[in-house]
């Protein structure tokens, strides 16, 4: 197995977005696609970790870029205002991550029939709007993401298999937005599982959570248990629908 990543450039309403490709060079022919979408702090090394290992399990894995010029936030007060500027104009957002499904799909070793999505935190809320909004891809997996709503699907809408997994003791997330969540999906009609892994805080999925909350004062920490359990979890959902 020889991983091999590229750098991806992309637009979208008039910005430049650069993404970050991972694929198994030894492997042949066209295979499932896969897109990461990035916590507050931008697309970083913790992205790219990640999608080397998706390109190990036997995909392509694309790192979107949903800042545009690859913009990072190395403080708390800068990615939150590079994650507010998306999530005041959903438009611009939802046509980022478009653009970044037609990059992946459009890529000659994608079967572009077969394709799926992950997120972290802010990746997590913004895979379930791809879901929410009717996107063809096969499967949606949320690591303890947001769960609030930009927009409310009608039945039959939700065409994905979603996967959400999420910290039991995660009180950055409120419980209403739970329940809520819950309730819209089951209006929908979709196909959902919730998992909440028992005293898993924010940011579970992370090794360097634990000292990033200690740092600025957040209620993250890194949970092998629940981070190895989602894991295996999303591997067998995307073995299901690919």
């Amino acid at each position: 197995m020889t991983i091999s990543t590229e750098a991806l450039k992309y637009s979208a309403a008039g910005s430049e977005l650069h993404g970050h490709l991972a694929y198994d060079d030894a492997a042949s022919g066209v295979r499932p696609g896969v897109l990461l979408i990035h916590e507050w702090w931008g697309l970083n090394d913790y992205m790219r970790e990640r999608a080397a290992q998706i390109a190990a399990l036997g995909y392509v894995a694309l790192a979107i870029d949903m800042y545009g010029e690859g913009k990072i936030g190395s403080s708390p007060d800068e990615a939150g205002a590079l994650m507010t500027t998306v999530l005041n104009d959903m438009e611009i957002g939802t046509a980022r991550l478009q653009a970044a499904f037609d990059a992946l799909a459009d890529h000659a070793l994608v079967d572009n029939a077969r394709m799926g999505a992950m997120g972290y935190c802010f990746g997590g809320a913004m895979v379930l709007h791809m879901a929410r909004i009717g996107m063809p891809l096969r499967a949606v997996v949320s690591f303890h993401g947001a769960l609030g709503s930009f927009h409310k699907p009608a039945a039959g809408e939700v065409k994905a298999k979603i996967l959400v997994c999420h910290g039991a003791a995660d009180s950055l997330v409120p419980d209403d937005d739970v329940a809520n969540f819950k309730l819209e999906m089951k209006d929908a009609q979709a196909d959902m599982d919730f998992v909440a892994y028992e005293g898993a805080l924010h940011g579970f999925t992370s090794r360097d959570a634990n000292d990033n909350g200690k740092k600025y004062g957040l209620p993250l920490a890194y949970d092998e248990i629940a981070d190895q359990e989602s894991w295996q979890a999303m591997k067998d959902l995307f073995s299901q629908v690919f």
